[in-house]
């Protein structure tokens, strides 16, 4: 298949003398076309708006959200989905990463996977996806047919599906709920999509994981109060959450913490309403884990 028209493959003209460049020179184009992948996700802000508010209201019913790609596209997947349990104290299948070859792909090259259509309508089976499901295939070109096969999987499971590409409907059409692309343009090197590409990629990954979490009710206000307390550096992030919100003195916020079992969420809730741990708990569950609308119920 000829991929020289794709968006993703075009020649770019500010970049022609790339090797005749200084360093700062390479260093400032650099910089002003990376300003381009910030622009290309702004101007998707309503797909990723819409991706948000499916993703969240699958997780909210018990689903899962799974990245899938190859390459460049895979491994960004499963960074993403690999922060969510410590940023968000999420259970590592709520959001998973799926890349062509497995783990030995994050470390050595397998793009030769990406051509296998029907590894990625099994990658879909082998991970049971249900109509509970998003299924996110990111591809920067958007004809890897590892994701295409793997969405068309998805969605014949009735799985909410989510494209993002980073060339134009017209280019690639696909069937899905949601069809995000971010055009960078032309990358200074030509084809190299881990550049721009990857940068937007990377930024429109972000937006949707972290908005869908704020819509679950993992943070308050900009706090990660559902941070994830397994080190002494995310113990100290804790305490001072507690402390900012609270006004406790040091050894106050300690003992709150170790009392909630290391849970800000549950800390905090017990500290606004003088609920023990037990009643907080079961007021979290009652209102899934909304600490404003929980703290809200207690006040009204």
């Amino acid at each position: 298949m000829d991929r020289g028209h794709l968006l993703t493959e075009q020649v770019n003209p500010s970049s022609q003398n790339l090797d005749k460049l200084s360093c700062l020179e390479l260093v400032e184009l650099f910089n002003c076309e990376d300003a381009k992948a910030v622009a290309a996700v702004a101007e998707a802000k309503q797909e990723l708006a819409e991706a948000i508010a499916r993703t969240a209201k699958s997780l909210r019913h018990g689903g899962r959200l799974f990245y899938i790609g190859a390459g460049t596209s895979g491994r960004l997947g499963v960074l993403d989905a690999s922060e969510c349990p410590p940023t968000f104290c999420t259970s590592p299948e709520m959001v998973q990463g799926i890349i062509a070859g497995g783990a030995a792909a994050l470390v050595r090259s397998s793009e030769d996977l990406e051509d296998r259509a029907e590894d990625g309508v099994g990658a879909i089976a082998q991970h049971k996806i249900t109509q509970l499901d998003v299924v996110v295939g990111i591809t920067a070109g958007g004809t890897t047919p590892y994701v295409q096969g793997a969405l068309q999987a998805a969605k014949a499971r009735g799985a909410t599906t989510i494209f993002i590409a980073c060339v134009p409907q017209e280019q690639v059409q696909i069937d899905v709920d949601v069809d995000i692309r971010l055009l960078v343009g032309a990358e200074i090197l030509a084809g190299s999509t881990r550049l721009k590409a990857g940068t937007a990629t990377k930024l429109a990954l972000n937006i949707i994981s972290t908005g869908t979490m704020v819509q679950l009710g993992k943070v308050y206000g900009n706090r990660m109060v559902d941070v994830a307390v397994t080190n002494n550096k995310l113990r100290d992030r804790a305490l001072r959450i507690l402390r900012d919100l609270t006004d406790l003195e040091p050894d106050a916020a300690e003992t709150l913490l170790d009392r909630s079992g290391k849970s800000v969420k549950l800390a905090l809730l017990m500290h606004w309403t003088g609920l023990d741990k037990a009643e907080g708990d079961r007021l979290l569950v009652e209102h899934k884990g909304n600490l404003r609308a929980a703290v809200a119920s207690c006040q009204g």
